[in-house]
């Protein structure tokens, strides 16, 4: 089989195709031919040893994927050759086939598409526990979501939306607004033209928002936490402005405020039968139409730099795929 291959933490442009072995399934593990792999932000952290875990060199690097099940290994139940799945992994689905545990895997819903399914799993995961669990957003309340064009901020806004609250979108340019205003926004603020704080409290009546969801970190993260209403709760998910933001606690006092890290691949570890329950309430929004994941971009396994690339630069929009069988 082919696979991508880090061999030195670098840019995307020093990794290879190479051609390795087909992986064996061992016992509890299931063999699965990859028909998409999900590209996101982490991955351009993770090949260059940025990230909070470092794989060990080399690896494949890629976490989410869709596939059909080749083969499984003793003592697997509930899975059989041909099934369709969705599976998350700490790395290696920039690849042809892979091996993962049977615990880490969920069976495609009828109807679904591979790149779809290979697009759910973690920006529709980390917004569900960001914006559900950890934020408990309300029906009626007010969410503002920072960098609201990437994969993870529109899952927040069609989250947000299935919930009954207001969602107001901020990102740098006014073709990103479109898009989030077409995946449900209520309100839409450009931060590459107005003054986010002034923006922030026209849109709330001066209010503040309840929930403020940010990917983005850098610049925008004090005047954003400045804004929050009383008893807000602000969702630290990462940080792709590239600086991690320090903010002034005692604006937590002044505002009642919570500060809440959200780090879904550890949560879906340690509690996994809550991330269970989150899913299958995100399959059930997928079934109603409530959310729908935006396919921007689909690249061939030879193209992953490019994929990467495009990621860093943030030039996509929702999500984009490698499609390893092409």
């Amino acid at each position: 089989m082919k696979a991508v291959v880090c061999k030195a933490w670098g840019l995307p442009d020093t990794l290879v195709v190479e051609e390795l072995p087909d992986p064996k399934p061992g016992p509890g593990q299931v063999a699965l031919t990859i028909m998409a792999a999900g590209v996101n932000f982490p991955d351009t952290l993770i090949i260059q040893g940025k990230y909070q875990f470092k794989p060990e060199l080399p690896f494949t690097p890629g976490s989410e994927l869709s596939g059909v099940v080749r083969a499984v290994g003793d003592g697997v139940a509930g899975f059989k050759e041909g099934d369709k799945v969705i599976a998350f992994t700490a790395h290696g689905a920039f690849a042809q086939q892979i091996v993962v545990p049977a615990h880490a895997l969920m069976k495609m819903p009828p109807g679904m598409d591979f790149d779809t399914a290979a697009a759910i799993t973690l920006t529709y995961g980390t917004s569900h526990h960001g914006v559900v669990d950890r934020a408990a957003l309300k029906a009626g309340e007010t969410m503002l979501v920072l960098g609201a064009a990437g994969g993870v901020g529109l899952a927040a806004i069609e989250i947000g939306k299935a919930l009954g609250a207001r969602v107001i979108a901020a990102t740098s340019t006014d073709d990103k607004l479109a898009v989030c205003r077409a995946h449900g926004a209520d309100a839409t603020i450009n931060y590459s033209k107005e003054d986010l704080r002034e923006a922030i409290k026209a849109a709330t009546d001066g209010k503040g928002p309840d929930v403020i969801y940010d990917p983005v970190g850098g610049i925008y993260a004090e005047p954003a936490f400045r804004s929050i209403g009383w008893r807000g709760r602000y969702l630290v998910v990462g940080f792709a402005n590239g600086d991690i933001p320090k903010l002034p606690l005692n604006l937590t006092l002044l505002k009642g405020a919570s500060l809440m890290g959200v780090f879904w691949g550890e949560f879906a570890k340690r509690e996994p039968k809550a991330n269970m329950a989150a899913m299958q309430q995100l399959m059930g929004w997928l079934a109603e139409g409530k959310i729908k994941p935006l396919i921007s971009g689909r690249y061939t396994l030879a193209e992953t730099a490019q994929a990467l690339n495009d990621m860093a630069a943030r030039k996509v929009t929702g999500k984009v795929v490698i499609q390893p069988g092409k």
